[in-house]
């Protein structure tokens, strides 16, 4: 009889257990009538961030929020995007509530060649964006090197 050795991954089994935490969680509590319950769950946009030779790039999905329930800081080396998208009720029967409302914060640390002095960001079509200048330091140079 030959007997198999598995390796035990610690980690592996609390991102497992995280993983099936969050799925319970993300669901609506099932009542004891077998129907869903009506809940508005907390929520948090998405962000994609890149970088190229000149800049960082943040891109967070806000849909249906109005630019100005949008806040961008920039603090101690920290970029926070906070706002609120706001449950507006119609004179309706809800039988399903399944988009999120409330407020909502995302922090970023800003890597250390950001130049936090000018930031800037646009809001457009549901989409913030927020630029992250290098500082000059921090960009690639060039130089020449003469052979003799």
């Amino acid at each position: 009889m030959i007997n198999t050795l598995t390796r035990w991954e610690p980690f592996k089994e609390l991102e497992d257990l995280q993983n099936r935490l969050s799925s319970v969680f993300a669901r609506a509590p099932r009542q004891g009538n077998g129907r869903e319950g009506l809940t508005v769950a907390d929520w948090s946009p998405v962000a994609d961030i890149t970088e190229d030779d000149k800049e960082y790039v943040v891109k967070a999905e806000l849909p249906a929020i109005k630019k100005g329930d949008v806040k961008v800081t920039v603090e101690n080396g920290v970029l926070t995007i906070s706002g609120e998208r706001k449950f507006e009720k119609e004179d309706k029967r809800y039988h399903r509530i399944e988009r999120a409302y409330g407020s909502f914060v995302r922090s970023f640390t800003l890597p250390d060649d950001a130049n936090a002095k000018q930031v800037k960001a646009e809001f457009k079509d549901g989409i913030l964006t927020v630029h992250l200048p290098k500082s000059e330091s921090a960009k690639p140079k060039q130089i020449e090197v003469k052979v003799e």
